[in-house]
């Protein structure tokens, strides 16, 4: 993997259409080293369900079957302009209002920008080369106070990375394709878990 590519270069690619940022609203919303993206309308908030954990493991002792994990949150969405609260140790699913699609040997990751960063808000992600859809994030508040996040700001940014090799994204099979909208985890198609499940059962005569 190579360094971060300028502004410069980002501005050129998106002038010979070999990368999509739409809508980008503000050509400052470009930076001298990366995109300040804005915050999207559409949620996924934790929610207590009846349900006493999320369970991502196979292993009986752990509780019945795996849940839908959709249980667990519940979708909401607001306006260009509104305001959204994230309480403090909360985590909600997000996504960026921009739809991105990067060139194959491009890849881009996520921080939060720091004025946000100073309020305690964290994010960290990684989009991988080829992608297309919006970006997903996950917003906690470390803060011990509230937080009113006006949808729409720009509140994250994206460090382009060059890759030293073009990979070609849709050749692999992949949990999180072409999203635009935030999508609960998947955690439980991961298909070690099937392995370690069995490993489980075998040592404990189940």
């Amino acid at each position: 993997m190579s360094g971060f590519i300028s502004g410069q270069k980002i501005n050129e690619l998106i002038a010979d259409k070999s990368l999509t940022i739409r809508p980008l609203l503000e050509s400052s919303q470009v930076t001298q080293i990366g995109v300040d993206f804005r915050l999207g309308c559409n949620f996924l908030v934790s929610v207590q369900g009846r349900e006493p954990f999320i369970n991502t493991s196979m292993n009986e002792d752990a509780g019945d079957a795996q849940r839908d994990v959709r249980l667990f949150f519940q979708e909401t969405r607001r306006q260009l302009g509104e305001t959204f609260i994230l309480y403090p140790n909360q985590t909600v699913l997000a996504s960026s209002l921009e739809y991105v699609k990067l060139p194959e040997k491009y890849m881009i990751s996520l921080y939060m920008r720091s004025s946000y960063s100073r309020l305690g808000l964290t994010v960290s992600t990684l989009v991988q080369p080829g992608y297309c859809g919006c970006l997903s994030i996950e917003l906690t508040n470390n803060n011990n106070n509230p937080i009113n996040l006006a949808v729409g700001a720009r509140i994250f940014q994206g460090i382009f990375l060059e890759a030293d090799s073009t990979t070609t994204y849709f050749t692999t099979s992949r949990k999180y394709m072409c999203s635009v909208r935030p999508e609960p985890s998947k955690a439980g198609d991961d298909k070690d878990l099937f392995t370690l499940s069995k490993l489980w059962k075998k040592n404990n005569n189940r």
